[in-house]
C-alpha cells in the first residue's frame, strides 16, 4: 500500500486541511467498525504507541492506538495552527510536523517565498523528510495553499520548488485557491501571477479552485435548504459544505467553502484509501491527463452537491450526475468548459455504480465534448467502492480543458492594472532578492501559458512549439 503526505502551507491551506482531516477521519469511521488499523487509513495516517516516547508505529493489522496525520503544518502567522493545536485534532500533529513564526508575511509573495523561504529552506526540508521517512511507499505530495496572500503563494510555491529538489520522482499535486476580483488584499494579483510561473514550472498538477465559485456553491446548497418548496429539503450530513458528524463543533467562517475544497481532496485520493472494481492510482493523473508539460492545470468539478431527505421523491437519475459534471455550475472555477477543448478527462466515481455505467455515460457524453482529434480516448476512470458519508454515490471530474484560459486571462489583466500605476511595488522591491525583473518574468511565463491554450484551441489541439507526450499508464 502506497502513502501520501499532505502539505499545508498559510492560513487557508491549514484551514482545508483542518477540513479534509476532520471529513477523512469521519469517512474511515463510517467505514472501519471493528476499530482496526488497516491499509486504507495508513494510506494517510501512521498508527502509534503514545505511551512510548519514541512514539514506535504500529504494522498495518493491529489496533487503533493514536492515529497521526501523515502532513507538515507551515505557517508563518501562528494564529490557525495554534487554533488547531488546541481543537479536536490536536491529538493528530505534533512538533515535528509544525513550522510556525509570529509575524506573518504581509501579504507579499516576496518575503513569504525569498525572506521566509530562505530563513527556514533547512528547517522544511528536515520537517518533509521526517514526514517522507514515516511511509514505506511515498506516492505523492498534496499541497494545499492560497493564490493570494504572502504566506500560502509565497512560502507555499517555495514548498513546491523544494519538493522537486528533494523528491524529484515522488509526483506534487497542489490544490491552489485562487482569489475573487472583490478579494479584500489588494496585492493579490500580484501574488497570484509572480505564484502562477511557479506552479507552472514545479507542479506535476494544478486544481484550481477559484473563491468566488465556492461563495456560489454555498450560495446555492443553502438556497435550496431554505426554500421550503416541497421535495426540496437537503439531508443536512450529505451537503457537501456541512461539516456536521466530524470532530468540529461550531462552524465557523469559510468552513463551508473550505468543506468543499476538502470534498474534492476526499475524492481524488478515495482511490488511494479505500478498495474498488476500478483503481486509479494517483501517478496516474499525472500521467494521463497531462499530455503537455507546462498544461498540467485540471479543471475540477464536484457532484452532487447534496441529496434530498424526502426518500419518497426520486432520486435524481445516475445518468444527470455525469451530466452535471460537464457543467460549469459544478465546477470549482467559473470559466465555461463547453465551448472549449479537451485535452483528457478523468472522472472517479464513488459508491454503487457499476463500470458498465461509467462506459455507457462516457459514450453517451462523448459526443457533445469537444476533445482534441489525436486523444478521443483520452479518459481516465476510476471506481471507489465506499461513496462519500451522506450519499449513494458522487463523482470528481478532473477536466484537462482550455477554458481554464479565460481564469488565467482575467488574473493577468487584474495585475496590469495595478502593474501599470506602480501600486505598492516598493513593498516588493524592499525585499532583499527580489527585483522588478520577477515581475516581468511572471507576467512573461503566464503570457506565454495563455497562449499556449489559444494556440490550441485555435488549431483544435496542436501546438507548434510542442508535441504531445502522452503516457497512458498500462
Amino acid at each position: 500500500m502506497t502513502q501520501s503526505v499532505v502539505v499545508q502551507v498559510g492560513q487557508c491551506g491549514n484551514q482545508v486541511g483542518c477540513r479534509f482531516w476532520d471529513l477523512a477521519l469521519r469517512e474511515h469511521a463510517h467505514v472501519n467498525k471493528k476499530g482496526l488499523y488497516d491499509e486504507a487509513l495508513s494510506s494517510f495516517f501512521r498508527n502509534v504507541d503514545s505511551s512510548k516516547c519514541d512514539g514506535e508505529a504500529h504494522s498495518v493489522g493491529g489496533r487503533i492506538q493514536h492515529l497521526k496525520a501523515r502532513a507538515v503544518l507551515v505557517d508563518m502567522e501562528e494564529g490557525v495552527v495554534n487554533e488547531i493545536l488546541q481543537g479536536p485534532l490536536r491529538e493528530m500533529f505534533d512538533s515535528t510536523q509544525l513550522l510556525t513564526d509570529v509575524s506573518g508575511s504581509g501579504n507579499n509573495w516576496a518575503v513569504g517565498h525569498m525572506t521566509y523561504g530562505s530563513a527556514y529552506r533547512e528547517q522544511i526540508v528536515d520537517t518533509l523528510r521526517k514526514a517522507a521517512e514515516h511511509c514505506d511507499c511515498l506516492q505523492c505530495f498534496f499541497l494545499i495553499h492560497s493564490m493570494g496572500g504572502g504566506t500560502g503563494s509565497g512560502l507555499g510555491t517555495k514548498v513546491l520548488s523544494l519538493l522537486e529538489e528533494e523528491f524529484p520522482e515522488v509526483c506534487r499535486i497542489v490544490t491552489s485557491i485562487y482569489p475573487s476580483a472583490e478579494d479584500d488584499v489588494v496585492t493579490s494579483p500580484y501574488n497570484s501571477i509572480l505564484a502562477m510561473r511557479e506552479l507552472t514550472e514545479h507542479a506535476d498538477c494544478v486544481l484550481p479552485v477559484e473563491n468566488q465559485s465556492l461563495v456560489d456553491i454555498v450560495k446555492k446548497i443553502k438556497h435550496m435548504s431554505h426554500s421550503g418548496k416541497p421535495g426540496t429539503v437537503i439531508r443536512r450530513e450529505s451537503a457537501i459544505i456541512s461539516g456536521q458528524g466530524g470532530l468540529v463543533g461550531a462552524e465557523k467562517p469559510f468552513d463551508a467553502m473550505n468543506n468543499i475544497v476538502a470534498n474534492l481532496l476526499l475524492n481524488i485520493t478515495s482511490s488511494a484509501r479505500f478498495e474498488g472494481s476500478l483503481n486509479m492510482d494517483l501517478n496516474e493523473i499525472a500521467m494521463n491527463l497531462v499530455p503537455f508539460p507546462r498544461l498540467h492545470y485540471l479543471v475540477p468539478s464536484l457532484t452532487p452537491l447534496y441529496t434530498l431527505a424526502d426518500v419518497s421523491v426520486p432520486s435524481r437519475r445516475l445518468d444527470q450526475m455525469f451530466s452535471d459534471a460537464f457543467s460549469k455550475e459544478h465546477q470549482l472555477i467559473r470559466a465555461d468548459p463547453k465551448h472549449s477543448l479537451y485535452l483528457a478527462c478523468a472522472l472517479m466515481v464513488r459508491g454503487n455504480v457499476q463500470v458498465s455505467d461509467l462506459r455507457r455515460n462516457i459514450e453517451r457524453l462523448k459526443p457533445s465534448l469537444p476533445f482534441v482529434s489525436w486523444n478521443q480516448e483520452g479518459w481516465k476512470t476510476g471506481l471507489c467502492a465506499v461513496p462519500p458519508v451522506g450519499h449513494s454515490h458522487s463523482l470528481l471530474a478532473l477536466a484537462n480543458n482550455t477554458c481554464v484560459k479565460s481564469t488565467f486571462m482575467e488574473l493577468r489583466e487584474r495585475f496590469s492594472r495595478l502593474y501599470r500605476k506602480k501600486a505598492h511595488l516598493h513593498h516588493y522591491l524592499h525585499v532583499e532578492g527580489m527585483e522588478q525583473g520577477h515581475f516581468s518574468e511572471a507576467l512573461s511565463s503566464l503570457s506565454s501559458l495563455i497562449e499556449e491554450y489559444q494556440q490550441l484551441d485555435a488549431t483544435k489541439g496542436r501546438l507548434v512549439s510542442d508535441a504531445p507526450r502522452l503516457r497512458i499508464a498500462r
